[in-house]
């Protein structure tokens, strides 16, 4: 009897843990066989040289949700702050210097911006989704007041670090593999990152333990911040101007990157390595995809399915957990 109950708690362990590892090699597997240019180094760079901004943006997001909160005004704050490094540059002028300049810019802003987020959320007790929804409409008008709706072209060299390489690997795959660590720094070695889980999981209880509730959401926002302005310069960079009306719906993206990676929703649960291998399932869905010609509005309604999916799973996984715990109360209570 105790040999089936521990073969069917690892069976447990591994599906909770590894089992978005295993759509990830199951999907590559499916998506080589359809498509023979699908497996060659140019094609695989692309993807993850095209995954690198959402899935920057999506470790920030993953941070948010794991304490409960979340940012729908990320690809605004990206238009805004991106737009504002670029106009920086080019008054700047072309050089190393006012690079380093226009990154901090970009930073800064978005910085601000999440700033402003999370005082709304902490002081006023207002929702996140209300507060950065709000920040969504001031962050896109403000880039579009700014530029008067205009592109800036002209970029010079600061498309260098959104098309440039460091050896045979893009520069953008370098900057999201430097936030993968920094997330997962985080959330497995820092207070910050076990305050966060405690957060999400019961707030009540994380504030009765001592736990400084609103620092830690507001780091969480700041931290937020920092991955939103680097993304804004790496996109603007990779598309060769500063586009105000640009990053629409990369909110939306980051959100399913991390949800698909096992982030719930509710809160208190999630990984940095989840999120990366969700990034890489949407990113090979996408490509295979296109590779395929799949038609582009039905890969709207599949991108829909597979967020509705993720939600879905995410609620059964939880209500599963919760009638574990109940069921281990009660046989605890039996004894």
């Amino acid at each position: 009897m105790q040999l089936g109950q521990g073969r069917a708690n690892l069976w447990e362990t591994l599906k909770s843990k590894y089992a978005i590892f295993l759509v990830l090699v199951v999907l590559f597997i499916i998506c080589s066989l359809l498509n023979s240019n699908f497996l060659t180094w140019r094609n695989l760079t692309n993807i993850s040289r095209q995954i690198s901004v959402t899935t920057i943006l999506a470790f920030g997001e993953t941070i948010l949700i794991i304490s409960g909160l979340l940012d729908l005004s990320s690809g605004a704050v990206m238009a805004f702050s991106g737009t504002l490094s670029v106009m920086c540059y080019k008054a700047m002028g072309d050089t190393y210097v006012s690079m380093i300049v226009a990154i901090l810019v970009a930073i800064a802003i978005a910085v601000f911006c999440n700033a402003l987020n999370a005082l709304m959320v902490t002081t006023f007790r207002a929702p996140a989704f209300i507060v950065t929804l709000a920040m969504q409409a001031m962050a896109r008008g403000a880039a579009l007041f700014l530029t008067a709706g205009q592109n800036v072209y002209q970029i010079g060299n600061y498309t260098v670090l959104g098309q440039g390489s460091i050896w045979i690997i893009p520069i953008p795959i370098l900057f999201m593999i430097f936030f993968f660590l920094i997330t997962r720094y985080i959330l497995s070695d820092t207070r910050l990152g076990r305050s966060l889980y405690a957060i999400g999981g019961n707030e009540a209880a994380a504030n009765a333990s001592g736990i400084a509730v609103n620092k830690v959401k507001t780091m969480a926002y700041l931290v937020n911040g920092v991955m939103v302005g680097m993304a804004a310069v790496l996109f603007m960079s990779r598309v060769n101007a500063g586009l105000p009306n640009g990053a629409i719906g990369y909110e939306t993206e980051a959100l399913t990157t991390a949800i698909i990676g096992g982030t719930s929703f509710t809160g208190g649960i999630g990984t940095a390595g989840g999120t990366i291998v969700g990034a890489f399932i949407i990113g090979f869905l996408n490509n295979i995809m296109n590779l395929t010609s799949v038609n582009s509005y039905i890969q709207q309604i599949i991108k829909g399915a597979i967020i509705a999916l993720a939600v879905m799973y995410d609620i059964y996984a939880k209500n599963q957990r919760t009638r574990k715990k109940m069921g281990n109360i009660e046989d605890k209570a039996k004894k």
